[in-house]
């Protein structure tokens, strides 16, 4: 049997034969409390921060300030930092350019050090724990996370949901 595939068995057998959903969540327009009751609400034991920049001008946002309200609620951190989108796809994506966002990502995704942290956070699906993947964008279809989810999609079966927090 192949490693991954001994991986998902596993998962699946440490869910009582179903593997958790892969959450997604997006913090636009939304407070922190009300994006961690989504996250609370889906049982998420993992967050896994998946912007380029973990900073924030949104009070809560920030690497340090999310990990350490996530560390109180038993949630643990994770920053795939490799997996954001660069500075000229963010600029793209700022300006409604989505095409351009869309290519620059689709390279971005391809080098080494997003693919060895795409493998790091298949590790954590397959490892049978609650992920959800945090950006900023609201919207998953105009957020990166969508392109990270069909790259997750195609090594191995996930069922996703995306979560949507109340706005303020």
């Amino acid at each position: 049997m192949k490693r991954t595939t001994r991986k998902r068995a596993a998962a699946k057998s440490a869910a009582g034969g179903k593997s958790p959903p892969l959450f997604t969540i997006g913090y636009e327009q939304a407070r922190p409390a009300a994006v961690m009751d989504e996250i609370k609400r889906a049982k998420v034991d993992i967050l896994v921060d998946t912007r380029a920049v973990a900073a924030s001008r949104r009070p809560g946002f920030s690497k340090r300030q999310l990990a350490a309200a996530l560390d109180e609620e038993g949630i643990a951190y994770v920053h795939l930092q490799k997996l954001g989108t660069p500075a000229a796809g963010r600029a793209a994506a700022k300006s409604g350019d989505l095409d351009t966002l869309w290519a620059i990502y689709g390279k971005h995704i391809r080098t080494a050090d997003a693919q060895r942290e795409l493998r790091e956070l298949l590790d954590l699906i397959t490892s049978g724990k609650r992920i959800a993947l945090l950006c900023y964008c609201r919207d998953p279809k105009t957020c990166h996370r969508s392109r990270i989810v069909a790259e997750v999609r195609k090594r191995a079966a996930v069922k996703v949901e995306d979560l949507v927090p109340r706005l303020f």
